[in-house]
C-alpha cells in the first residue's frame, strides 16, 4: 500500500492511500429509493437550501447563513382498501433549522419560500399527499455561541443571521469552516454495489418502472448481499391500493416485480447465482401486504429524518469506510460536514481513474474558528449539490 501525506497548512493535513487491498469476497449494500421516508427527507432539505441559496445570491450576490439539517417527517394515517382508501391524517412536515431572514435592511421571504418549496416538492414526489401535508416552521435567525458582547460593541456572530451589509459574511474574507467534522470517501464499487444503486433507481426512480405501472410506488429499499458468486437481494416495492383490486390483483403485480428484478440481475451478472426476494414480510393469508394509499409508508405512522438514508455515494455501506453525517441541507458554502464529504468521495473517484484500482481518502477534520498567530482559519471551502 502507498500513502502520501499533504499538508495543506499547519491545520490540515491530507492523507490519500492507494493500491491497498480490496474488500474481501462478502459485500453488503443497501439503498433507500425515491419514496422512502429517509430520502424524501434528505432531498427536501437539500432542495430547501438550494431555493435559499438562489434566492439570496440572486437577490444579495452571496449565499446567507442557513441550515435545514435537522429536517423530519412525520407520518400521518391511512386506511387502505383493495380498490380504493383515503389519507385520515396529514403528513407532518417539520421544517428545522436557521435562516437570515433579512439582509442589509431587506427582508428575505423566508417562511413563503419553504412553504411553497415543501408543496412543490412533494407535488412532483408524492402527488397523493396533497391537501394531506402539515407544514411547520420551526426555523429562527438565532446566531450559535460566541458572540460576546464587549463594551457595547455588536460581536461579528450577532449580525451573521442578520448581515447589514455582506461585509458581515465572515467567509467572504477568509476560507472559514464552521464546524469540526470528518469527511470520507471510497472507490471503486463493487459490482453488486452499484447494481443495487441501480436497481433501486429502476424500482423506485420517476424515470423507472413506477412510470410504466400506475400501481408501482416508490418506497422501495433494496439490500443487496454477495460472497463469491452468489447474490442475494430482497427488495421492499408497495403498491398504491387504487389500483390493486384484489389480492390476487396485489401478488400478480408483486411477481411482475420479481420477474422485472430477476431480469435486470440476469442482464448485470448472467453467470453469477442469484436470488430474489419481494416483500419478504408480506402475509397474504391474513391480507397484511405492502400496499398503501400514496405509495410511500410516510403515509401512515413511519417517519423520515434526514441523515438516517443513504450516504453521500446514495449507497449504505457497513463494511466500507463509512460516516453518520448526514449532508442534506447544510449550508453549501462553509459547512465541512457536508463539503468534505463530497470531497473526499470525490477525490476518491478521480485518484481510482488515474492511479491504482483502490483507493480511501479519509479527510481530516477541521479546525474552525480559530486562529493561530493572528491568521484566519484556513480551511478550504466549496460549493456542491448532494448525490441522491
Amino acid at each position: 500500500m502507498q500513502r502520501t501525506s499533504s499538508e495543506i497548512d499547519d491545520m490540515c493535513v491530507l492523507q490519500v492511500e492507494s493500491g491497498g487491498a480490496p474488500p474481501g469476497e462478502t459485500v453488503i449494500v443497501e439503498r433507500k429509493g425515491f419514496g422512502h421516508p429517509d430520502t424524501l427527507a434528505d432531498h427536501l432539505a437539500e432542495q430547501l437550501s438550494r431555493v435559499y441559496s438562489l434566492h439570496t445570491l440572486e437577490r444579495f450576490g452571496a449565499v446567507l447563513h442557513h441550515n435545514f439539517d435537522k429536517l423530519a417527517l412525520l407520518g400521518g394515517s391511512s386506511r387502505v382498501r383493495y380498490g380504493g382508501g383515503r389519507m385520515v391524517d396529514p403528513v407532518r412536515v417539520l421544517v428545522n433549522g436557521r435562516a437570515a431572514e433579512v439582509c442589509a435592511g431587506e427582508k428575505i421571504p423566508v417562511d413563503d419560500l419553504l412553504i411553497a418549496t415543501v408543496e412543490e416538492f412533494f407535488a412532483a414526489r408524492l402527488p397523493e399527499l396533497i391537501g394531506h401535508l402539515r407544514v411547520e416552521l420551526n426555523v429562527t435567525a438565532n446566531p450559535s455561541p460566541g458572540a460576546v458582547e464587549v463594551d457595547g460593541a455588536v460581536a461579528d456572530r450577532a449580525v451573521w443571521f442578520a448581515p447589514r451589509s455582506l461585509d458581515d459574511l465572515r467567509e467572504r474574507r477568509v476560507a472559514l469552516a464552521n464546524d469540526t467534522s470528518l469527511g470520507t470517501g471510497w472507490a471503486p464499487e463493487h459490482p453488486v454495489e452499484t447494481f443495487v444503486r441501480d436497481l433501486s433507481d429502476q424500482l423506485s426512480g420517476p424515470d423507472g418502472l413506477p412510470a410504466r405501472y400506475p400501481w408501482w410506488g416508490s418506497d422501495v429499499k433494496v439490500m443487496g448481499y454477495a460472497a463469491g458468486g452468489d447474490i442475494d437481494i430482497v427488495a421492499c416495492v408497495p403498491q398504491k391500493s387504487a389500483y390493486v383490486p384484489d389480492r390476487a390483483a396485489y401478488l400478480a403485480n408483486r411477481d411482475v416485480v420479481g420477474a422485472e428484478c430477476r431480469r435486470l440481475l440476469a442482464n448485470r451478472f448472467p453467470e453469477a447465482s442469484g436470488r430474489i426476494r419481494v416483500n419478504v414480510r408480506d402475509l397474504p393469508e391474513r391480507d397484511e401486504l405492502y400496499l398503501t394509499v400514496t405509495g410511500s409508508s410516510i403515509e401512515s405512522g413511519d417517519e423520515g429524518v434526514v441523515g438516517r438514508g443513504n450516504r453521500v455515494n446514495g449507497l449504505i455501506t457497513p463494511l466500507r469506510p463509512m460516516n453518520v453525517e448526514g449532508v442534506a441541507g447544510k449550508n453549501p458554502v462553509y459547512h465541512v460536514g457536508k463539503l468534505y464529504n463530497l470531497l473526499a468521495q470525490r477525490m476518491a473517484a478521480r485518484l481510482t481513474e488515474q492511479t491504482s484500482p483502490q483507493c480511501s481518502t479519509p479527510c481530516p477534520p477541521s479546525r474552525p474558528w480559530t486562529t493561530t498567530g493572528g491568521r484566519p482559519p484556513l480551511t478550504p471551502s466549496m460549493s456542491s449539490g448532494t448525490r441522491p
